[in-house]
């Protein structure tokens, strides 16, 4: 079953916070790849941290280089450019949906209440008010949770805040996302950017039913200002199809 992806409420950050990804159904529970080893990451540290000189220190390069093993497909299909572009594109998302790599959970806490789907067989039994967004993505509700903890092998339908306490892991449910998950659009961000379907067709797949088509354009020029910032910083051109 397709995920649909929906920002309940969260058009924007809001109070100094962040956004949290939602679904109005279960995600695809896509198995992570057999481990193989990774290659070195496109992006350097030094770049890394240009691009994010604010980012809370949870967020370490290493943790996201440590979790690139689940996905070797990220950042090391293609071209020289378009490896690059993925990673810029990939990081320019995070870094909207968490105000720079700061906030690690999602930010209004009123929320919280509101992502268990207690119609899910296997329930919330970490509680009722413990699948809010976390991590670079921000993944929320408890469907989400178990999917994504599935695929990576991680039962994260008990321990949800391995996602706030594990850099690895939470950078993994990032990768996650990106790599399996197609949203409100018709194919993975991954997708979009090795077949060279442009940056908006990320922000579809991401948050489309609510930036995408005129939603909210103010939103969707943050993230492309961010992509076209982060292509600069690894010296290659953005592509085409940068709005959605």
């Amino acid at each position: 079953m397709v995920i649909k992806r929906v920002l309940a409420g969260l058009a924007a950050l809001i109070a100094g916070g962040t956004m949290a990804v939602t679904a109005g159904g279960p995600a695809v529970a896509s198995q992570a790849p057999a481990v193989s080893p990774s290659a070195s990451f496109i992006v350097s540290e030094a770049q890394f941290n240009q691009m994010f000189p604010n980012r809370n220190a949870f967020y370490t390069y290493s943790g996201l280089t440590a979790a690139l093993d689940a996905y070797p497909g990220f950042t090391n299909t293609g071209s020289e450019e378009v490896k690059k572009q993925e990673a810029a594109a990939f990081l320019a998302n995070v870094s909207h949906e968490t105000g720079g790599l700061v906030y690690i959970v999602e930010q209004n806490t009123g929320n919280y209440p509101h992502y268990c789907d207690a119609t899910q067989p296997y329930g919330c039994p970490a509680g009722t008010a413990a699948y809010y967004g976390r991590g670079p993505i921000q993944l929320s509700w408890n469907f989400n949770y178990k999917a994504a903890g599935d695929a990576l092998g991680i039962d994260l339908l008990h321990n949800p805040n391995l996602v706030q306490n594990d850099a690895a892991v939470s950078w993994k449910t990032g990768l996650w996302y990106w790599n399996t998950q197609t949203g409100p659009g018709t194919m993975t961000p991954h997708d979009a950017m090795v077949n060279q379907r442009g940056f908006g067709e990320t922000i579809r797949s991401i948050n489309g039913s609510i930036e995408c088509n005129g939603g909210n354009p103010g939103q969707v020029q943050s993230r492309v200002d961010l992509y076209q910032k982060f292509t600069s910083v690894l010296g290659v051109g953005p592509g085409g199809n940068l709005s959605c």
